[in-house]
């Protein structure tokens, strides 16, 4: 079934909404069901669980004769009568698989098929059952034992399977293509092309295969070649079901209103002969799952999520009084199924219950069914004698009666933990003498230890060796710790593994499934990741950054938009700030506040990240407004906008920006006023012992109003005296940003008592309503698939260590006062400061002064002695940016960590457990900020770019220039090729260390800057000549310039004694980004990286490189050098690299892959190529053969014709 219409809440299952079920029976459920059941404190028992008492059925009517438990609290997802056996299968949302025997629904057997993703459809063969869960087929005996387990794609999302004979199979979903499996050899035979991907359901007749898309459309295609018959449009929303019969075909889906999809109660019938429509049939019920019936007519049922069941002729009208009601425990249906006798009907409600509809009292699910196959019981005639003086005799051999008493083996778990002996750490002595040759540490041994011996300490009182600040001197092995049990997986501090591949095989989709970016944190400086997000989520913050571009070379607000850019471009994979901490770490401010850490200080934790990062909270707001706050349009890249705003403010200023009033009362009676502004506040918090109630908004009022004592200058007494300094509000924000300040215990403290002061308020309040855990009643079931569904009651855990609310509410007085106080969506928003006669919408709100702010982020210090601590983000994600990314309209809280990004409950980001996550920023917006400002983001950057520019080089002449730029008429087209190659420097070396297995591991890669970008014409009659060849200067340090494979020598990079074209990275990096943006086609050999250091965002259908092309999957990758001497009989990469060669090398070897592959469409053959090219190259060591004195024919003339077109146009370009 296709579930992308249904209610959103339980289209994608989450197993947190249905927690264990207590001891207690819940009102909501059918007594019958728990019949001889024991519940204990664990959970309710997950047996069969049988109706008792007998069933009246009357013959030829379907009712209900049994209903059972399949898995309490799970929703089931698919339900199957077995073909061979008198058996029904079911699936649950959680990858469990429970059999029944019988119309009794005794249970046969029960197994797990997989451990994180639902079962979305079961087939029946005469072995075993066939089980599809999203990206895995698992092929298992009846009795749960796995025959085989084939593995898909990662990438793919099965939902169908069709098993068009015995041991053929074909299996869609929501991608492009239908896959066809053998079942004898288990592996993939052929892949169909799908023209409108998304195959959610599959029929079969003897003339066609019948594919139902999510866009509502219903193909029929041919039985032998699988190409496209027919196509009936069938909904303009989503398909929800269908079924054939005969030479009919009938469907049931959504379709699309102004307020979204409609469940639509015309079920669309078509005729397979004249292949058309007939009259649409209307029934009374909403339908999701219809089958034909054929008894003596063909009848088609027709079920609805709710329950109701109509029976109706497919060319006839429905009756009303067809219609019967199955009663769900939960309050949907999630599947449904038909016997292959008729005589049974299934179906499936979302609190794991299934009902067994018959039309006889003793049914039949087969016409012809096998006997089924139970296991025999223990049948034990005498016991053999047992030996006590034998040592080895296993004590398993002793019968142990069934019994529900404790056991003496049972131990409780406090006294059957693993508790692991940690590794002593090394001698003192031993790392005074090391001596390190590369990563490996040399030191002549101390004799204060025996030889393999330490010693084993028994006491408990003995920390030294279980410390909770030790933290251990090998980073492997350090995700599981038994001492991280306060700190919430997730929340932990997230380390990329590196392998020799480097990041190419790291999962980072494991960490998040969501299609925004994470950020990489293996980068100096990249404690503000979180922050980075927050802003990124800021709709006007990141459209207005967007569009600003300036001739500075540093400028914050530049890169912050093109970091912006890639993490809008991004589809999950995760991107990395180089370039913009890059030019974070050249601003001599960030450096005077502290806020550039050293490798060391970063690693270890030593610095304070709480007051690290609100500091850099306050920095990165006032640098982007003075980098916005220039008015001047910017010269140097004519592609450049003017600017935002007028010339006494930024559109930082406009957002941020709060203007304050400071009044200065002197002793004497003079007073002082003089006005300023803020971009964010401090809260101050009231020294008060002794437990009193404070809303977070009386202590916020309190920090922005800030009243003080304080010594001040006077002008009218000439010299410092005793001043009441006072501060009032002018004008408030569009964004409030508040720096908690919980740098102490004191603070924590105050944090912590108000949390418990306002849980038992909240408790009171109540009356004792709330509930242990977070369960839903059938009311409140269809409140959340409703809009205006509210919860009443939260449960204890939503309110435990909560102080934040959710939003705010501010009122400008008249008498420049400000009031503040807590505001939930259940108040009444003017009543006491507006009469009712004057109560109108938000704009009205806003005309007598009066602001609602809500709750978008809050960023938390995780206090984590063994990792140091890390600071992660919750970020309420607005409707625009699921737009954007999922395609749906909705609001959601996320949490932020580094490249871990995942949902969570709103709840959860204002919940502060004060032991390990400690509030450090929070961010207020007003409500309906977006509709205030322009959010078009016009691309700033122009052709112009490309133009000729001046080197940095002083030494350059026109002479040494190594390419022509573009002219106006050779301007680069969308799908143009460009050549293009990169070479890179070090800028740290690689940390790395040996294991005691001999193996190497990287802890923390080298950093690369890259050092020259080369772009050459794939086209025109100047095809190979470079158009960019740029070397690009540095301000760090470089380590080693890699020169026998970069080419960079020592003062290539240098404006002083540099004769290369020298430019700045911004420069170039703009050049890239107008070529992206006009959808040219980048070919290089290892492209990835290159576009990974120079901190890039490009679509993989713009890049075409030459190491896949010519690569066979599960083989090693091929060098440039190999590729073209086997190719193109070229010799290159002799004593050092060089930019124009390779890339226009890679273009060659893309033109001979279209040679020998026909454009792409006789992959065989090509194919056959490549095995010839790997079989030379292991026979060759995969190295090319350097004979003395010889070149090849074809590199010397290639070269004597490019040095002539070089001097030819290079003569034309000094005139």
């Amino acid at each position: 079934m296709n579930f992308e219409g249904l209610d959103p809440g339980l289209a994608e299952y989450a197993p947190a909404m249905h927690s264990a079920l207590d001891p207690v029976l819940d009102a909501h459920l059918n007594p019958s069901l728990l019949q001889n059941v024991e519940l204990d404190p664990e959970g309710v028992a997950l047996e069969a669980l049988p109706v008792q008492e007998s069933v009246h059925i009357m013959e030829g009517v379907y009712s209900e004769l049994h209903s059972v438990v399949a898995e309490v609290g799970v929703p089931v997802s698919v339900s199957h009568f077995d073909l061979h056996e008198e058996m029904l299968w079911v699936g649950s949302h959680g990858g469990h698989a429970t059999s029944f025997f019988g119309p009794a629904l005794e249970r046969y057997s029960s197994f797990q098929v997989n451990g994180s993703d639902d079962i979305r459809q079961i087939q029946s063969l005469e072995n075993g059952i066939l089980f599809l869960t999203k990206n895995n087929l698992k092929y298992m005996a009846r009795g749960g034992l796995i025959i085989f387990d084939y593995l898909l794609d990662e990438n793919e999302d099965m939902h169908s399977l069709l098993l068009t004979d015995s041991s053929t199979l074909l299996i869609g979903g929501l991608q492009n293509h239908i896959l066809e499996i053998d079942l004898n050899t288990v592996q993939e035979t052929q892949k169909y092309a799908v023209e409108t991907p998304g195959v959610t359901i599959m029929r079969q007749t003897n003339r066609f295969f019948f594919c139902g898309h999510t866009s509502g459309k219903v193909s029929l295609r041919d039985l032998r070649t699988f190409k496209v018959e027919h196509e009936f449009d069938a909904f303009s929303g989503s398909l929800s079901d269908f079924d054939v019969h005969g030479n009919l075909l009938a469907a049931c889906g959504f379709s699309s209103r102004l307020t979204g999809l409609a469940c639509d109660r015309f079920l669309k019938v078509y005729d397979l002969r004249m292949m058309r429509a007939i009259t649409p049939l209307q029934v009374h019920v909403d339908p999701a799952f219809l089958r034909f019936i054929p008894t003596y007519t063909s009848r088609l049922a027709i079920i609805s999520q709710s329950g109701q069941c109509q029976f109706c002729e497919p060319t006839g009208l429905a009756n009303p009084a067809d219609i019967f009601h199955v009663n769900p425990v939960g309050p949907l249906l999630m599947t449904f199924d038909v016997s292959a006798s008729k005589q049974a009907l299934a179906f499936g409600d979302s609190e794991g219950c299934v009902h067994l509809w018959t039309d006889s009292p003793e049914p039949s699910f087969n016409p012809y069914s096998r006997e089924t196959e139970f296991a025999l019981p223990c049948l034990v005639d005498s016991l053999p004698p047992l030996d006590w003086s034998q040592d080895l005799l296993p004590l398993s051999l002793i019968p142990v009666p069934l019994t529900t008493d404790t056991l003496l083996s049972d131990w409780p778990a406090a006294n059957s933990a693993p508790a692991p002996r940690r590794a002593p750490p090394v001698d003192a002595e031993i790392l005074r003498t090391m001596k390190k040759v590369g990563f490996i540490g040399y030191a002549p041994n101390p004799r204060t230890k025996l030889r393999n011996q330490i010693p084993y300490r028994l006491k408990e009182s003995d920390s030294e060796f279980d410390s909770f600040s030790q933290v251990t001197e090998s980073p492997v092995g350090r995700e599981e710790e038994p001492h991280l049990h306060m700190v919430s997986k997730k929340y932990r501090k997230v380390t990329i593994k590196y392998s020799k591949l480097g990041l190419e095989d790291f999962d980072f989709k494991h960490y998040n499934k969501t299609l925004f970016a994470g950020l990489e944190p293996h980068i100096p400086n990249a404690y503000c990741n979180c922050m980075i997000q927050v802003l990124y989520f800021l709709e006007p913050v990141r459209c207005l950054i967007q569009n600003h571009l300036c001739q500075k070379e540093f400028c914050l607000a530049c890169e912050l938009g093109f970091l912006f850019h890639m993490l809008d471009l991004s589809r999950g994979d995760p991107c990395q700030g180089s370039n913009f901490l890059r030019a974070f770490r050249t601003i001599p401010e960030a450096s005077a506040l502290g806020l550039i850490l050293a490798d060391s200080d970063e690693a270890s934790g030593k610095g304070n990240l709480a007051r690290l990062i609100q500091r850099w909270n306050r920095f990165i707001l006032t640098q982007l407004h003075q980098d916005m706050q220039e008015l001047e349009v910017p010269q140097a890249y004519r592609g450049a906008g003017g600017s935002f705003c007028s010339s006494g403010d930024s559109v930082i200023g406009q957002l941020f920006s709060c203007e304050m009033e400071n009044c200065s009362l002197c002793r004497c009676g003079s007073e002082t006023v003089r006005a300023s502004s803020t971009l964010l506040f401090t809260l101050s918090y009231p020294d008060d012992k002794t437990g009193k109630n404070y809303d977070f908004a009386q202590v916020l009022k309190r920090s922005i109003c800030l009243d003080q004592n304080t010594q001040a200058w006077c002008d009218n007494c000439e010299k410092y005296q005793p001043t009441i300094q006072t501060r009032n509000i002018r004008h408030l924000p569009d964004i409030l940003v508040i720096n908690c300040e919980v740098n102490s215990s004191k603070e924590a403290d105050f944090w912590r008592m108000q949390a418990e002061v306002a849980f038992k308020m909240a408790v009171k309040k109540h009356g004792g309503e709330i509930s242990k855990n977070k369960e839903f009643a059938l009311a409140d079931w269809k409140e959340l698939g409703s809009p205006e569904g509210v919860l009443v009651c939260p449960s204890i855990e939503e309110l435990k260590n909560v102080w934040l609310p959710f939003s705010i509410r501010m009122k400008m007085t008249k008498n420049k006062g400000l009031d503040v106080c807590n505001w939930t969506d259940g108040d009444e928003i003017l009543a006491a400061w507006v009469p009712p006669s004057q109560w109108g919408p938000a704009r009205a709100e806003e005309e007598h002064g009066v602001y609602v702010y809500d709750l978008m982020a809050t960023v938390v210090h995780i206090l984590d002695s063994r990792t140091g601590g890390s600071l992660v983000a919750h970020i309420k994600v607005g409707e625009t940016y699921h737009q954007r990314k999922e395609g749906v309209t909705h609001q959601q809280w996320y949490l932020f960590n580094d490249f871990l990004i995942e949902p969570i409950d709103k709840h959860e980001a204002v919940q502060f457990d004060m032991n390990w996550k400690v509030p450090a920023i929070l961010y207020y917006v007003k409500r309906n900020l977006n509709s205030r400002y322009n959010l078009n983001i016009k691309n700033p950057i122009e052709a112009s770019v490309l133009l000729a520019e001046a080197s940095l080089a002083r030494k350059q002449r026109k002479t040494h220039t190594t390419f022509i730029p573009l002219m106006l008429n050779e301007m680069p087209q969308i799908g143009d090729l460009v050549g293009l190659d990169a070479e890179f420097v070090t800028l740290n070396e690689e940390e790395a260390e040996l294991r005691s297995d001999g193996t190497k591991s990287t802890i923390k890669p080298s950093q690369m800057s890259v050092a020259r970008i080369t772009c050459v014409r794939g086209q025109g009659p100047n095809e190979g000549i470079p158009f960019i060849d740029d070397y690009i200067s540095t301000q760090e340090q470089v380590v080693d310039y890699l020169t026998q494979y970069s080419g960079i020598k020592p003062g290539d990079l240098d404006a002083k004694i540099s004769s290369k074209h020298l430019t700045t990275l911004k420069s170039t990096y703009l050049k890239l980004r107008f070529l992206i943006d006009i959808g040219v086609k980048f070919v290089g050999h290892g492209l990835q990286k290159d576009f990974r250091v120079i901190n890039l965002m490009v679509p993989k259908d713009q890049v075409l490189d030459t190491v896949y092309l010519f690569h066979m999957p599960r083989k090693r990758m091929i060098s440039l050098r190999f590729l073209a001497w086997y190719f193109l009989d070229l010799k290159i990469q002799g004593e050092t690299h060089d930019s124009i060669e390779d890339a226009r090398t890679a273009l060659q070897l893309y033109r001979k892959y279209l040679e020998l592959s026909k454009n792409g469409t006789e992959p065989e053959s090509f194919h056959k190529v490549l095995k010839g090219l790997y079989e030379k190259g292991r026979k060759m060591d995969w190295k090319v053969p350097e004979p003395e004195g010889q070149t090849s024919p074809k590199r010397s003339n290639e070269k004597m014709l490019f040095s002539l077109l070089s001097l030819n146009h290079a003569f034309w370009f000094c005139l």
